[in-house]
């Protein structure tokens, strides 16, 4: 092996991120989602608790952990959690994420779990943070409300944008 393939192999090993191949989405509009959208928030969950047992699962599974930020009153939240329904999205969830969802009422409720992760105020919802486990760092800052806009979206591209932070 010579020094170049070594470097190179170097340059592999410390990159932050590398994308997973997204599931190929048989639906390819909105309009083939179950309906009604469902309802991924409980309202009455202990948010903190929530939080930490999926850690804890996510790290034990080698995982990253996925925290959606969002409410039932939001179509755009809505829509996401019916994308994530898709057995090839689901599946490709189970295999790379550890998700739990967290209501945040009207921006007004469990603001301390994206304060946790230096997030002053939510832009809009859903928003997505992605965790690395073992070290709690966000993955995903500067990214965090690009689905805010998901009932615009394909669910291809929501798949897309979930296979680049695993």
């Amino acid at each position: 092996m010579g020094f170049g393939t070594i470097l190179a192999l170097g340059v592999v090993a410390v990159a932050p991120l590398q994308a997973a191949r997204a599931p190929k989405v048989a639906a390819t509009s909105l309009e083939a989602l179950r309906q009604p959208l469902p309802l991924p928030y409980d309202e009455k969950a202990d948010a903190d608790r929530d939080v930490a047992a999926a850690k804890a699962r996510a790290r034990a599974k080698g995982k990253r952990l996925m925290i959606d930020l969002g409410g039932n009153w939001c179509p755009d939240c809505r829509v996401l959690a019916g994308v994530f329904d898709l057995p090839e999205v689901k599946a490709f969830l189970q295999r790379h994420y550890e998700v739990v969802t967290v209501d945040i009422g009207r921006l007004n409720k469990n603001q301390q779990i994206a304060g946790h992760y230096g997030i002053d105020k939510l832009k809009g919802v859903p928003a997505l943070l992605v965790v690395d486990p073992k070290t709690d760092r966000l993955l995903n800052d500067g990214h965090l409300f690009a689905l805010a806009d998901a009932r615009h979206m394909t669910p291809q591209a929501l798949a897309d944008w979930l296979a680049q932070w695993v």
